[in-house]
């Protein structure tokens, strides 16, 4: 059996291309060749470019697989030139493709802390246009699903760290520790983005390869089973590099300023995602823990240090302005000392049942 991995070389690419090798496919990688990993057996590399027609056409001439798993480039293009060239196709995408947090369809309450796959997407073509064509790149794939071109499934991709992971949201943390920051800006107490650790989001996607006729045209969201606080990764993270500081809650639109990958917080428009549909349809667990997940992540940002300044700063959108972080400390810590020094009547905080000393007793506040 012949499978097609089209990126392969990120954080998800070894997990994913080492299991179909275990699986007893032939395996080629088809990327842009600007990253390269070590696989569990040699595969044959295709060097092109995923996000053009031009490129990607004359790579593919002459080639059929049993299997396609696209996790990176363009898709809507890889989608339309793999038929007729595979039966099986596996998508990936991310959630920018559901309808805005004010979007109507979600309901009076509007949307909600957990999203599923049936919910309301950007399809309205006046939407922002990157979120748009994710939409209609889902469309397009499962358009082929439905005229019989290849049976497809499609995965909605978390926040991914881990080895190799660009963007590594950790690298934030671990480099304050590293430069022996003694103080570090927390997004009050606001959770990350929606994550799933490298590892674990493979094991989804080699289910679906495992589970064909199950996950036949069906959409999944992925992410690790347990989701946290950024308090909580910073003070792990701390107590794994045996660092200790001081971590300050700072307003969310403040600490964006400070890092914007790092401080995602629970915000208009950002998405949590509901699995309990491939835990249910394809038996999804994690396969490794989140505290291993992270000190693996950690571990392995400590011995391979991002350039100062370079890629994955840029894409963290992280400016590590020292001076600036103190100065914003400073004053929020005096507004914080402002604020508590606003009087407020003393009133005591009543329990909502009767708690009786004698029958027939109403309700009563408690006594001092």
């Amino acid at each position: 059996m012949k499978a097609l991995v089209i990126g392969g070389t990120g954080p998800s690419g070894p997990f994913t291309v080492n299991g179909l090798l275990q699986r007893g496919y032939e395996v080629t990688i088809l990327h842009g060749g600007q990253h390269e990993v070590e696989f569990m057996q040699p595969v044959e590399h295709i060097h092109t470019d995923p996000h053009f027609e031009e490129t990607l056409a004359p790579a593919l001439a002459g080639r059929s697989f049993d299997l396609v798993l696209a996790t990176y480039g363009r898709m809507r293009i890889i989608a339309e030139l793999l038929k007729g060239k595979t039966g099986r196709f596996i998508g990936v995408g991310g959630s920018s493709v559901y309808a805005a947090h004010s979007d109507p369809r979600w309901g009076p309450l509007g949307q909600p802390m957990q999203v599923p796959e049936g919910g309301p997407r950007r399809d309205d073509p006046n939407e922002p246009k990157f979120n748009h064509l994710m939409w209609v790149t889902e469309e397009t794939v499962m358009r082929a699903h439905r005229e019989g071109h290849y049976n497809a499934t499609y995965f909605r991709y978390p926040l991914l760290y881990g080895p190799h992971s660009p963007a590594n949201p950790e690298w934030s943390v671990v480099r304050r520790i590293l430069d022996g920051r003694k103080q570090v800006i927390v997004p009050a107490n606001g959770l990350l983005k929606r994550r799933g650790y490298a590892q674990n989001v493979a094991h989804a996607l080699l289910l679906a390869v495992d589970k064909p006729e199950a996950s036949s045209g069906q959409f999944y969201n992925i992410r690790d089973e347990a989701q946290y606080t950024h308090r909580q990764y910073i003070d792990f993270i701390a107590r794994h590099l045996q660092h200790q500081w001081d971590v300050v809650e700072v307003a969310p639109a403040l600490a964006q300023r400070v890092y914007k990958g790092g401080a995602a917080t629970l915000r208009d428009g950002t998405i949590e995602f509901d699995i309990g549909k491939i835990k249910t349809q394809l038996g999804y667990r994690d396969v490794v823990s989140p505290a291993q997940a992270l000190a693996a992540s950690v571990d392995w940002l400590v011995a391979n240090r991002p350039e100062r300044d370079g890629e994955i700063e840029r894409q963290l959108g992280d400016p590590f302005a020292y001076p600036a972080e103190d100065e914003l400390i400073a004053a929020c810590r005096r507004g914080h000392a402002a604020a508590e020094a606003v009087a407020f009547p003393d009133m005591q905080l009543g329990h909502m049942y009767r708690h009786p000393k004698k029958p027939g007793e109403t309700w009563a506040p408690p006594s001092r």
